[in-house]
C-alpha cells in the first residue's frame, strides 16, 4: 500500500489575486497629473537649478559682488522687521475681530480684501500713488500745500520700508483669521470665571490668551517667516529691486543676474537662502510633531 506524501505548500489552496476596484484605478489615474506636474515643474527645475550652481567659483564672484551683502542685510531686516510686526499686530486685530458685535463683522468683510484680491495689480496700483510726478500722494500734497512732495521709491531706506508695509498690509488679514481660530477654540468659561473673579482685560490675555495661544503664535510666526523670505512680488512690483538695486532681498536677486545674463550666480543666489529657509521648516516640522 503506497502513501502518498504532500507538503503543506503544496497541500495548501493557491493564493487568488483580487481584482483592483474601480475606485483604485480612478485614484492612480488621478495620481498621475499629479506627478507628472511635480516633476515637470518642481523636482527638474529645482535639480537643473542645483547643477548649474555646482560650481565653487559661482559663490565666489557671488561673495565678491557688494550688492549680495546689501541684499543680505536687506533680508534679514525685511524678515525680521515685517514678520515680527506683523504678527503682533494680528495678536492685537484677532482680540479686536473676535468680538460678537455686527459692525465689527462688517468690518472684517473689508479687512479680509488685500489678501483676497490680486497681488499684481494691487502693488502695482500702489507704485502708482507713490509716483513723484503724477501720483496720488504727491498730487494731493501739492493741492494742498503747494509743495513738491518726496520722491518715494529713490530712497533705498523708504522704498524698503514701503515694500516691508505693502507686505504687512497684503497679509496681515490671513495670520489675523488665523489667531482669531485660536482664540475662539478657547473656552468662554475661563473667561467668565475670570470676571467674576475682578480680572483685567490684561490680566485676562496674561493668564489665558496667551498660555492657550503661545504655541499657535510661534508655529505662525516660523511659517511667516518661511512665506516672507520667499516674497518676491512685494519688492519687486513695488521697487524692481531700485534704486541702484539697493532694496533687492534674496528673492529678487536672481532677476538681477538673469537680466545681466549670469544665471549661474542667479542659481548661486537662490541656494545660499537654504542655510536660512531650512533650519525655520526643520523648527516648524518639530512644533507640529508635537
Amino acid at each position: 500500500m503506497s502513501h502518498v506524501l504532500t507538503s503543506p505548500a503544496s497541500a495548501a489552496a493557491p493564493r487568488v489575486r483580487k481584482p483592483v476596484s474601480t475606485w483604485v484605478w480612478w485614484g492612480r489615474a488621478l495620481v498621475v497629473p499629479y506627478l507628472l506636474v511635480f516633476l515637470v515643474f518642481v523636482l527638474y527645475p529645482v535639480g537643473y537649478g542645483l547643477w548649474l550652481a555646482r560650481h565653487p567659483q559661482s559663490y565666489a564672484k557671488l561673495f565678491d559682488d557688494p550688492i549680495f551683502f546689501r541684499t543680505a542685510v536687506n533680508t534679514v531686516i525685511f524678515v525680521v522687521v515685517a514678520v515680527n510686526l506683523k504678527m503682533m499686530i494680528a495678536l492685537g486685530l484677532s482680540g479686536f475681530f473676535v468680538q460678537q458685535r455686527w459692525w465689527i463683522r462688517a468690518l472684517s468683510v473689508l479687512f479680509i480684501l488685500p489678501w483676497a484680491v490680486p497681488s499684481i495689480p494691487t502693488i502695482l496700483s500702489v507704485r502708482f500713488m507713490l509716483n513723484p510726478e503724477w501720483g496720488v500722494i504727491n498730487s494731493t500734497i501739492f493741492r494742498l500745500t503747494g509743495l513738491d512732495g518726496p520722491n518715494w521709491l529713490n530712497d533705498p531706506t523708504l522704498a524698503l520700508s514701503f515694500s516691508m508695509l505693502m507686505h504687512i498690509w497684503k497679509s496681515l488679514p490671513f495670520w489675523t483669521l488665523i489667531l482669531i481660530a485660536g482664540r475662539l477654540a478657547i473656552p468662554s468659561e475661563q473667561y467668565e470665571a475670570a470676571s467674576v473673579d475682578g480680572a483685567t482685560r490684561w490680566q485676562k490675555f496674561r493668564f489665558i490668551t496667551w498660555p492657550s495661544m503661545r504655541g499657535l503664535y510661534f508655529t505662525s510666526t516660523i511659517l511667516s517667516m518661511i512665506w516672507t523670505l520667499g516674497d518676491f512680488n512685494s519688492v519687486y512690483l513695488l521697487t524692481g529691486g531700485g534704486p541702484a538695486d539697493l532694496t533687492h532681498v534674496l528673492a529678487t536677486l536672481g532677476i538681477r543676474y538673469l537680466r545681466l545674463d549670469q544665471v549661474d550666480l542667479a542659481m548661486a543666489s537662490i541656494v545660499v537662502a537654504l542655510p536660512l529657509v531650512l533650519p525655520l521648516v526643520y523648527v516648524m516640522m518639530k512644533r507640529l510633531s508635537k
